[in-house]
């Protein structure tokens, strides 16, 4: 299958859903509200979020949809789309311009398609499993990076105790020992960039599958590699995630399992 309407369409909703975020993120037309204590979400979350999923459900009706803002859809299919439509929310709230959609398609629990839109930069990411992956129409490349002590490092956490203790713990670890580690608020663009050689390698502990679905496809299209913390490939299933370049990845294992 080479999902070719599925890449349209993926394309078509990331784009339109990203540039109303933009008008929305330029006039500040917009309200807030806490999904928790931690967590925040605006009403432009959930506009993105229908408007994805009006699009995706009107060309693919039968599909399964799991989504941020509104959980998995019951539609039993071997299809299943993932779905962030806001992708750094408080980044957005505070006006930073790192945010960005996240569109992914898995087959069969395997991630075939994917697209990351960062609106206020006009980046639109995508990769089809097996047909490499691009920054608009040009080809992405991790970085070579052969050396962990150079590396730019990148870090996410999800929202238990448990998630945020271990990466500041590597984190901790990593700035002492003084390697670089940053924390830019939106990891499906993050993940973006480990694809286009801008960061080495990323950790997450515990990611949300909408979160990193996307990214993990661009990065393995672009010739990275992404494992749990236990060095198996990444599946669904895993509860942690670690994408790199590949040339520092054993690095990199050894320090999140210290």
């Amino acid at each position: 299958m080479n999902y070719t309407k599925h890449k349209k369409v993926a394309l078509y909703a990331a784009k339109k859903a990203g540039d109303e975020l933009l008008k929305k993120f330029r006039t500040g037309n917009y309200t807030l509200k806490f999904k928790s204590k931690h967590e925040i979400v605006t009403n432009v979350d959930i506009d993105s979020n229908t408007m994805i999923l009006d699009i995706i459900k009107k060309n693919f009706p039968e599909h399964a949809i799991l989504s941020e803002e509104t959980g998995k859809s019951k539609n039993k299919s071997e299809f299943l789309w993932v779905v962030d439509p806001l992708d750094g929310t408080t980044n957005f709230f505070s006006h930073n311009p790192l945010f960005c959609v996240a569109i992914a398609l898995v087959h069969n629990n395997e991630p075939v398609l994917s697209v990351i839109y960062a609106p206020y930069t006009k980046e639109m990411y995508w990769a089809k499993k097996g047909k490499g992956a691009f920054e608009s129409n040009k080809p992405l490349k991790v970085s070579k990076q052969k050396n962990i002590d150079r590396a730019f490092i990148n870090y996410c956490h999800g929202y238990t105790k448990k998630s945020k203790e271990k990466a500041i713990d590597v984190h901790r670890y990593l700035k002492l020992n003084k390697l670089d580690s940053r924390h830019f608020g939106s990891t499906s663009l993050e993940c973006a960039y480990v694809a286009a050689g801008h960061i080495d390698t990323i950790f997450i502990p515990q990611p949300h599958a909408w979160d990193v679905v996307a990214g993990i496809l661009l990065i393995r299209e672009a010739g990275g590699k992404v494992t749990s913390f236990d060095g198996e490939e990444w599946s669904l299933k895993s509860k942690s995630m670690l994408a790199s370049n590949k040339h520092i990845h054993k690095d990199m294992l050894k320090i999140v399992n210290r």
